[in-house]
């Protein structure tokens, strides 16, 4: 289900624009769906309030939660979408949620879990939207960063449709809402034209361009330096600074060259730079960096003049990094169908 569908669905049955505004609020804040300071009776349609209990026992079933697994750094929830396919959300510390765009991905990064076995469908923007109403009803949402499983340029409509609705009756701060991508000309066409702009987080990994199109196979070809320069230019235009990720790979892309690499490109710029201890995953060939290489890069970084945030990476202490969970209740799938 799309947002479009949703609020086509309520003018189907009746629904005026104030009494579509109350129900998508509600909705993404996970309150009943005709709650107001009026009573229902007196405010929304007849046709409406008699739809709202299947409209709700709709909106639930767009994404379940199949299993929660808490750790240090924050509750990794496995969700089952409707058609019984699942991604992962995260609640992260400070009130902030991570959210899945794509059941698997076609970008193919060789150190993420969920491209393994590439894209299998795109999420409806409404599916995207209800991970934020689950997650609020569990606790206070107040940033959303669209940096889960999927590469959301390749979903470019939904995932805008869901950061529409997110920003302005969802109660979201605009800078709250986090565009994760590996890079996309049309990211930087279609974003700065949206009535809400979210801040931007660009996937570089390494300044080699020849490196880069080896660890993301099928990543558009953007040498990393036009990258830095479309991603400037959104800094400028929204007043956010761009959030660059960088998955450190043991050997890979830790070198004191890649250390200059970044000065370089990342001088004068309106940047921060993420610095991300690999996630260790079976059969990927990489390793993390030990603490002590990657605090010294941080250290590097910071004393020529980059703004560097050493992350730690999420999930380590439970194995749930990006599709560990999701790939793990496959393979086991076979097992329980054996056994029954």
């Amino acid at each position: 289900m799309n947002i479009e569908h949703l609020r086509q669905r309520l003018r189907a049955s009746g629904a005026k624009p104030a009494h579509e505004a109350l129900v998508l609020r509600n909705w993404t804040r996970a309150l009943p769906l005709g709650a107001g300071r009026s009573r229902a009776e007196d405010f929304l349609p007849r046709e409406l309030r008699q739809d709202l209990p299947a409209l709700a026992e709709a909106l639930r079933g767009l994404a379940r939660l199949r299993s929660a697994h808490p750790g240090a750094d924050g509750v990794r929830l496995l969700l089952e979408l409707a058609d019984g396919q699942a991604v992962e959300s995260v609640l992260l510390p400070r009130g902030g949620l991570c959210v899945s765009t794509q059941v698997g991905c076609a970008v193919g990064c060789t150190f993420c879990m969920t491209g393994r076995d590439g894209l299998l469908r795109q999420l409806g923007s409404a599916e995207i939207v209800a991970q934020v109403a689950l997650a609020r009803s569990r606790r206070a949402v107040r940033k959303v960063a669209f940096m889960g499983m999927g590469e959301p340029a390749h979903n470019l409509d939904n995932v805008i449709e869901a950061i529409e609705l997110l920003g302005t009756l969802g109660d979201i701060g605009h800078k709250n809402l986090v565009f994760s991508t590996v890079g996309d000309r049309r990211v930087f066409e279609r974003l700065p034209r949206c009535t809400v702009r979210p801040a931007l987080a660009l996937s570089l990994h390494t300044t080699d361009a020849a490196l880069r199109a080896r660890l993301l196979p099928r990543a558009p070809r953007i040498d990393p330096a036009e990258l830095v320069e479309l991603g400037e230019t959104y800094a400028q235009e929204t007043g956010y600074p761009i959030q660059y990720q960088w998955t450190l790979l043991e050997g890979v892309n830790d070198s004191d060259a890649e250390v200059d690499g970044i000065a370089r490109l990342l001088a004068g710029k309106y940047a921060v730079m993420n610095l991300i201890p690999y996630n260790e995953t079976d059969g990927a060939g990489y390793r993390r960096p030990l603490r002590e290489r990657a605090e010294a890069m941080s250290l590097a970084l910071y004393r020529r003049g980059i703004l560097t945030k050493l992350r730690r990476s999420a999930g380590q202490d439970v194995d749930g990094g990006c599709g560990q969970l999701r790939a793990r209740t496959i393979a086991l799938q076979p097992a329980a169908a054996a056994g029954r």
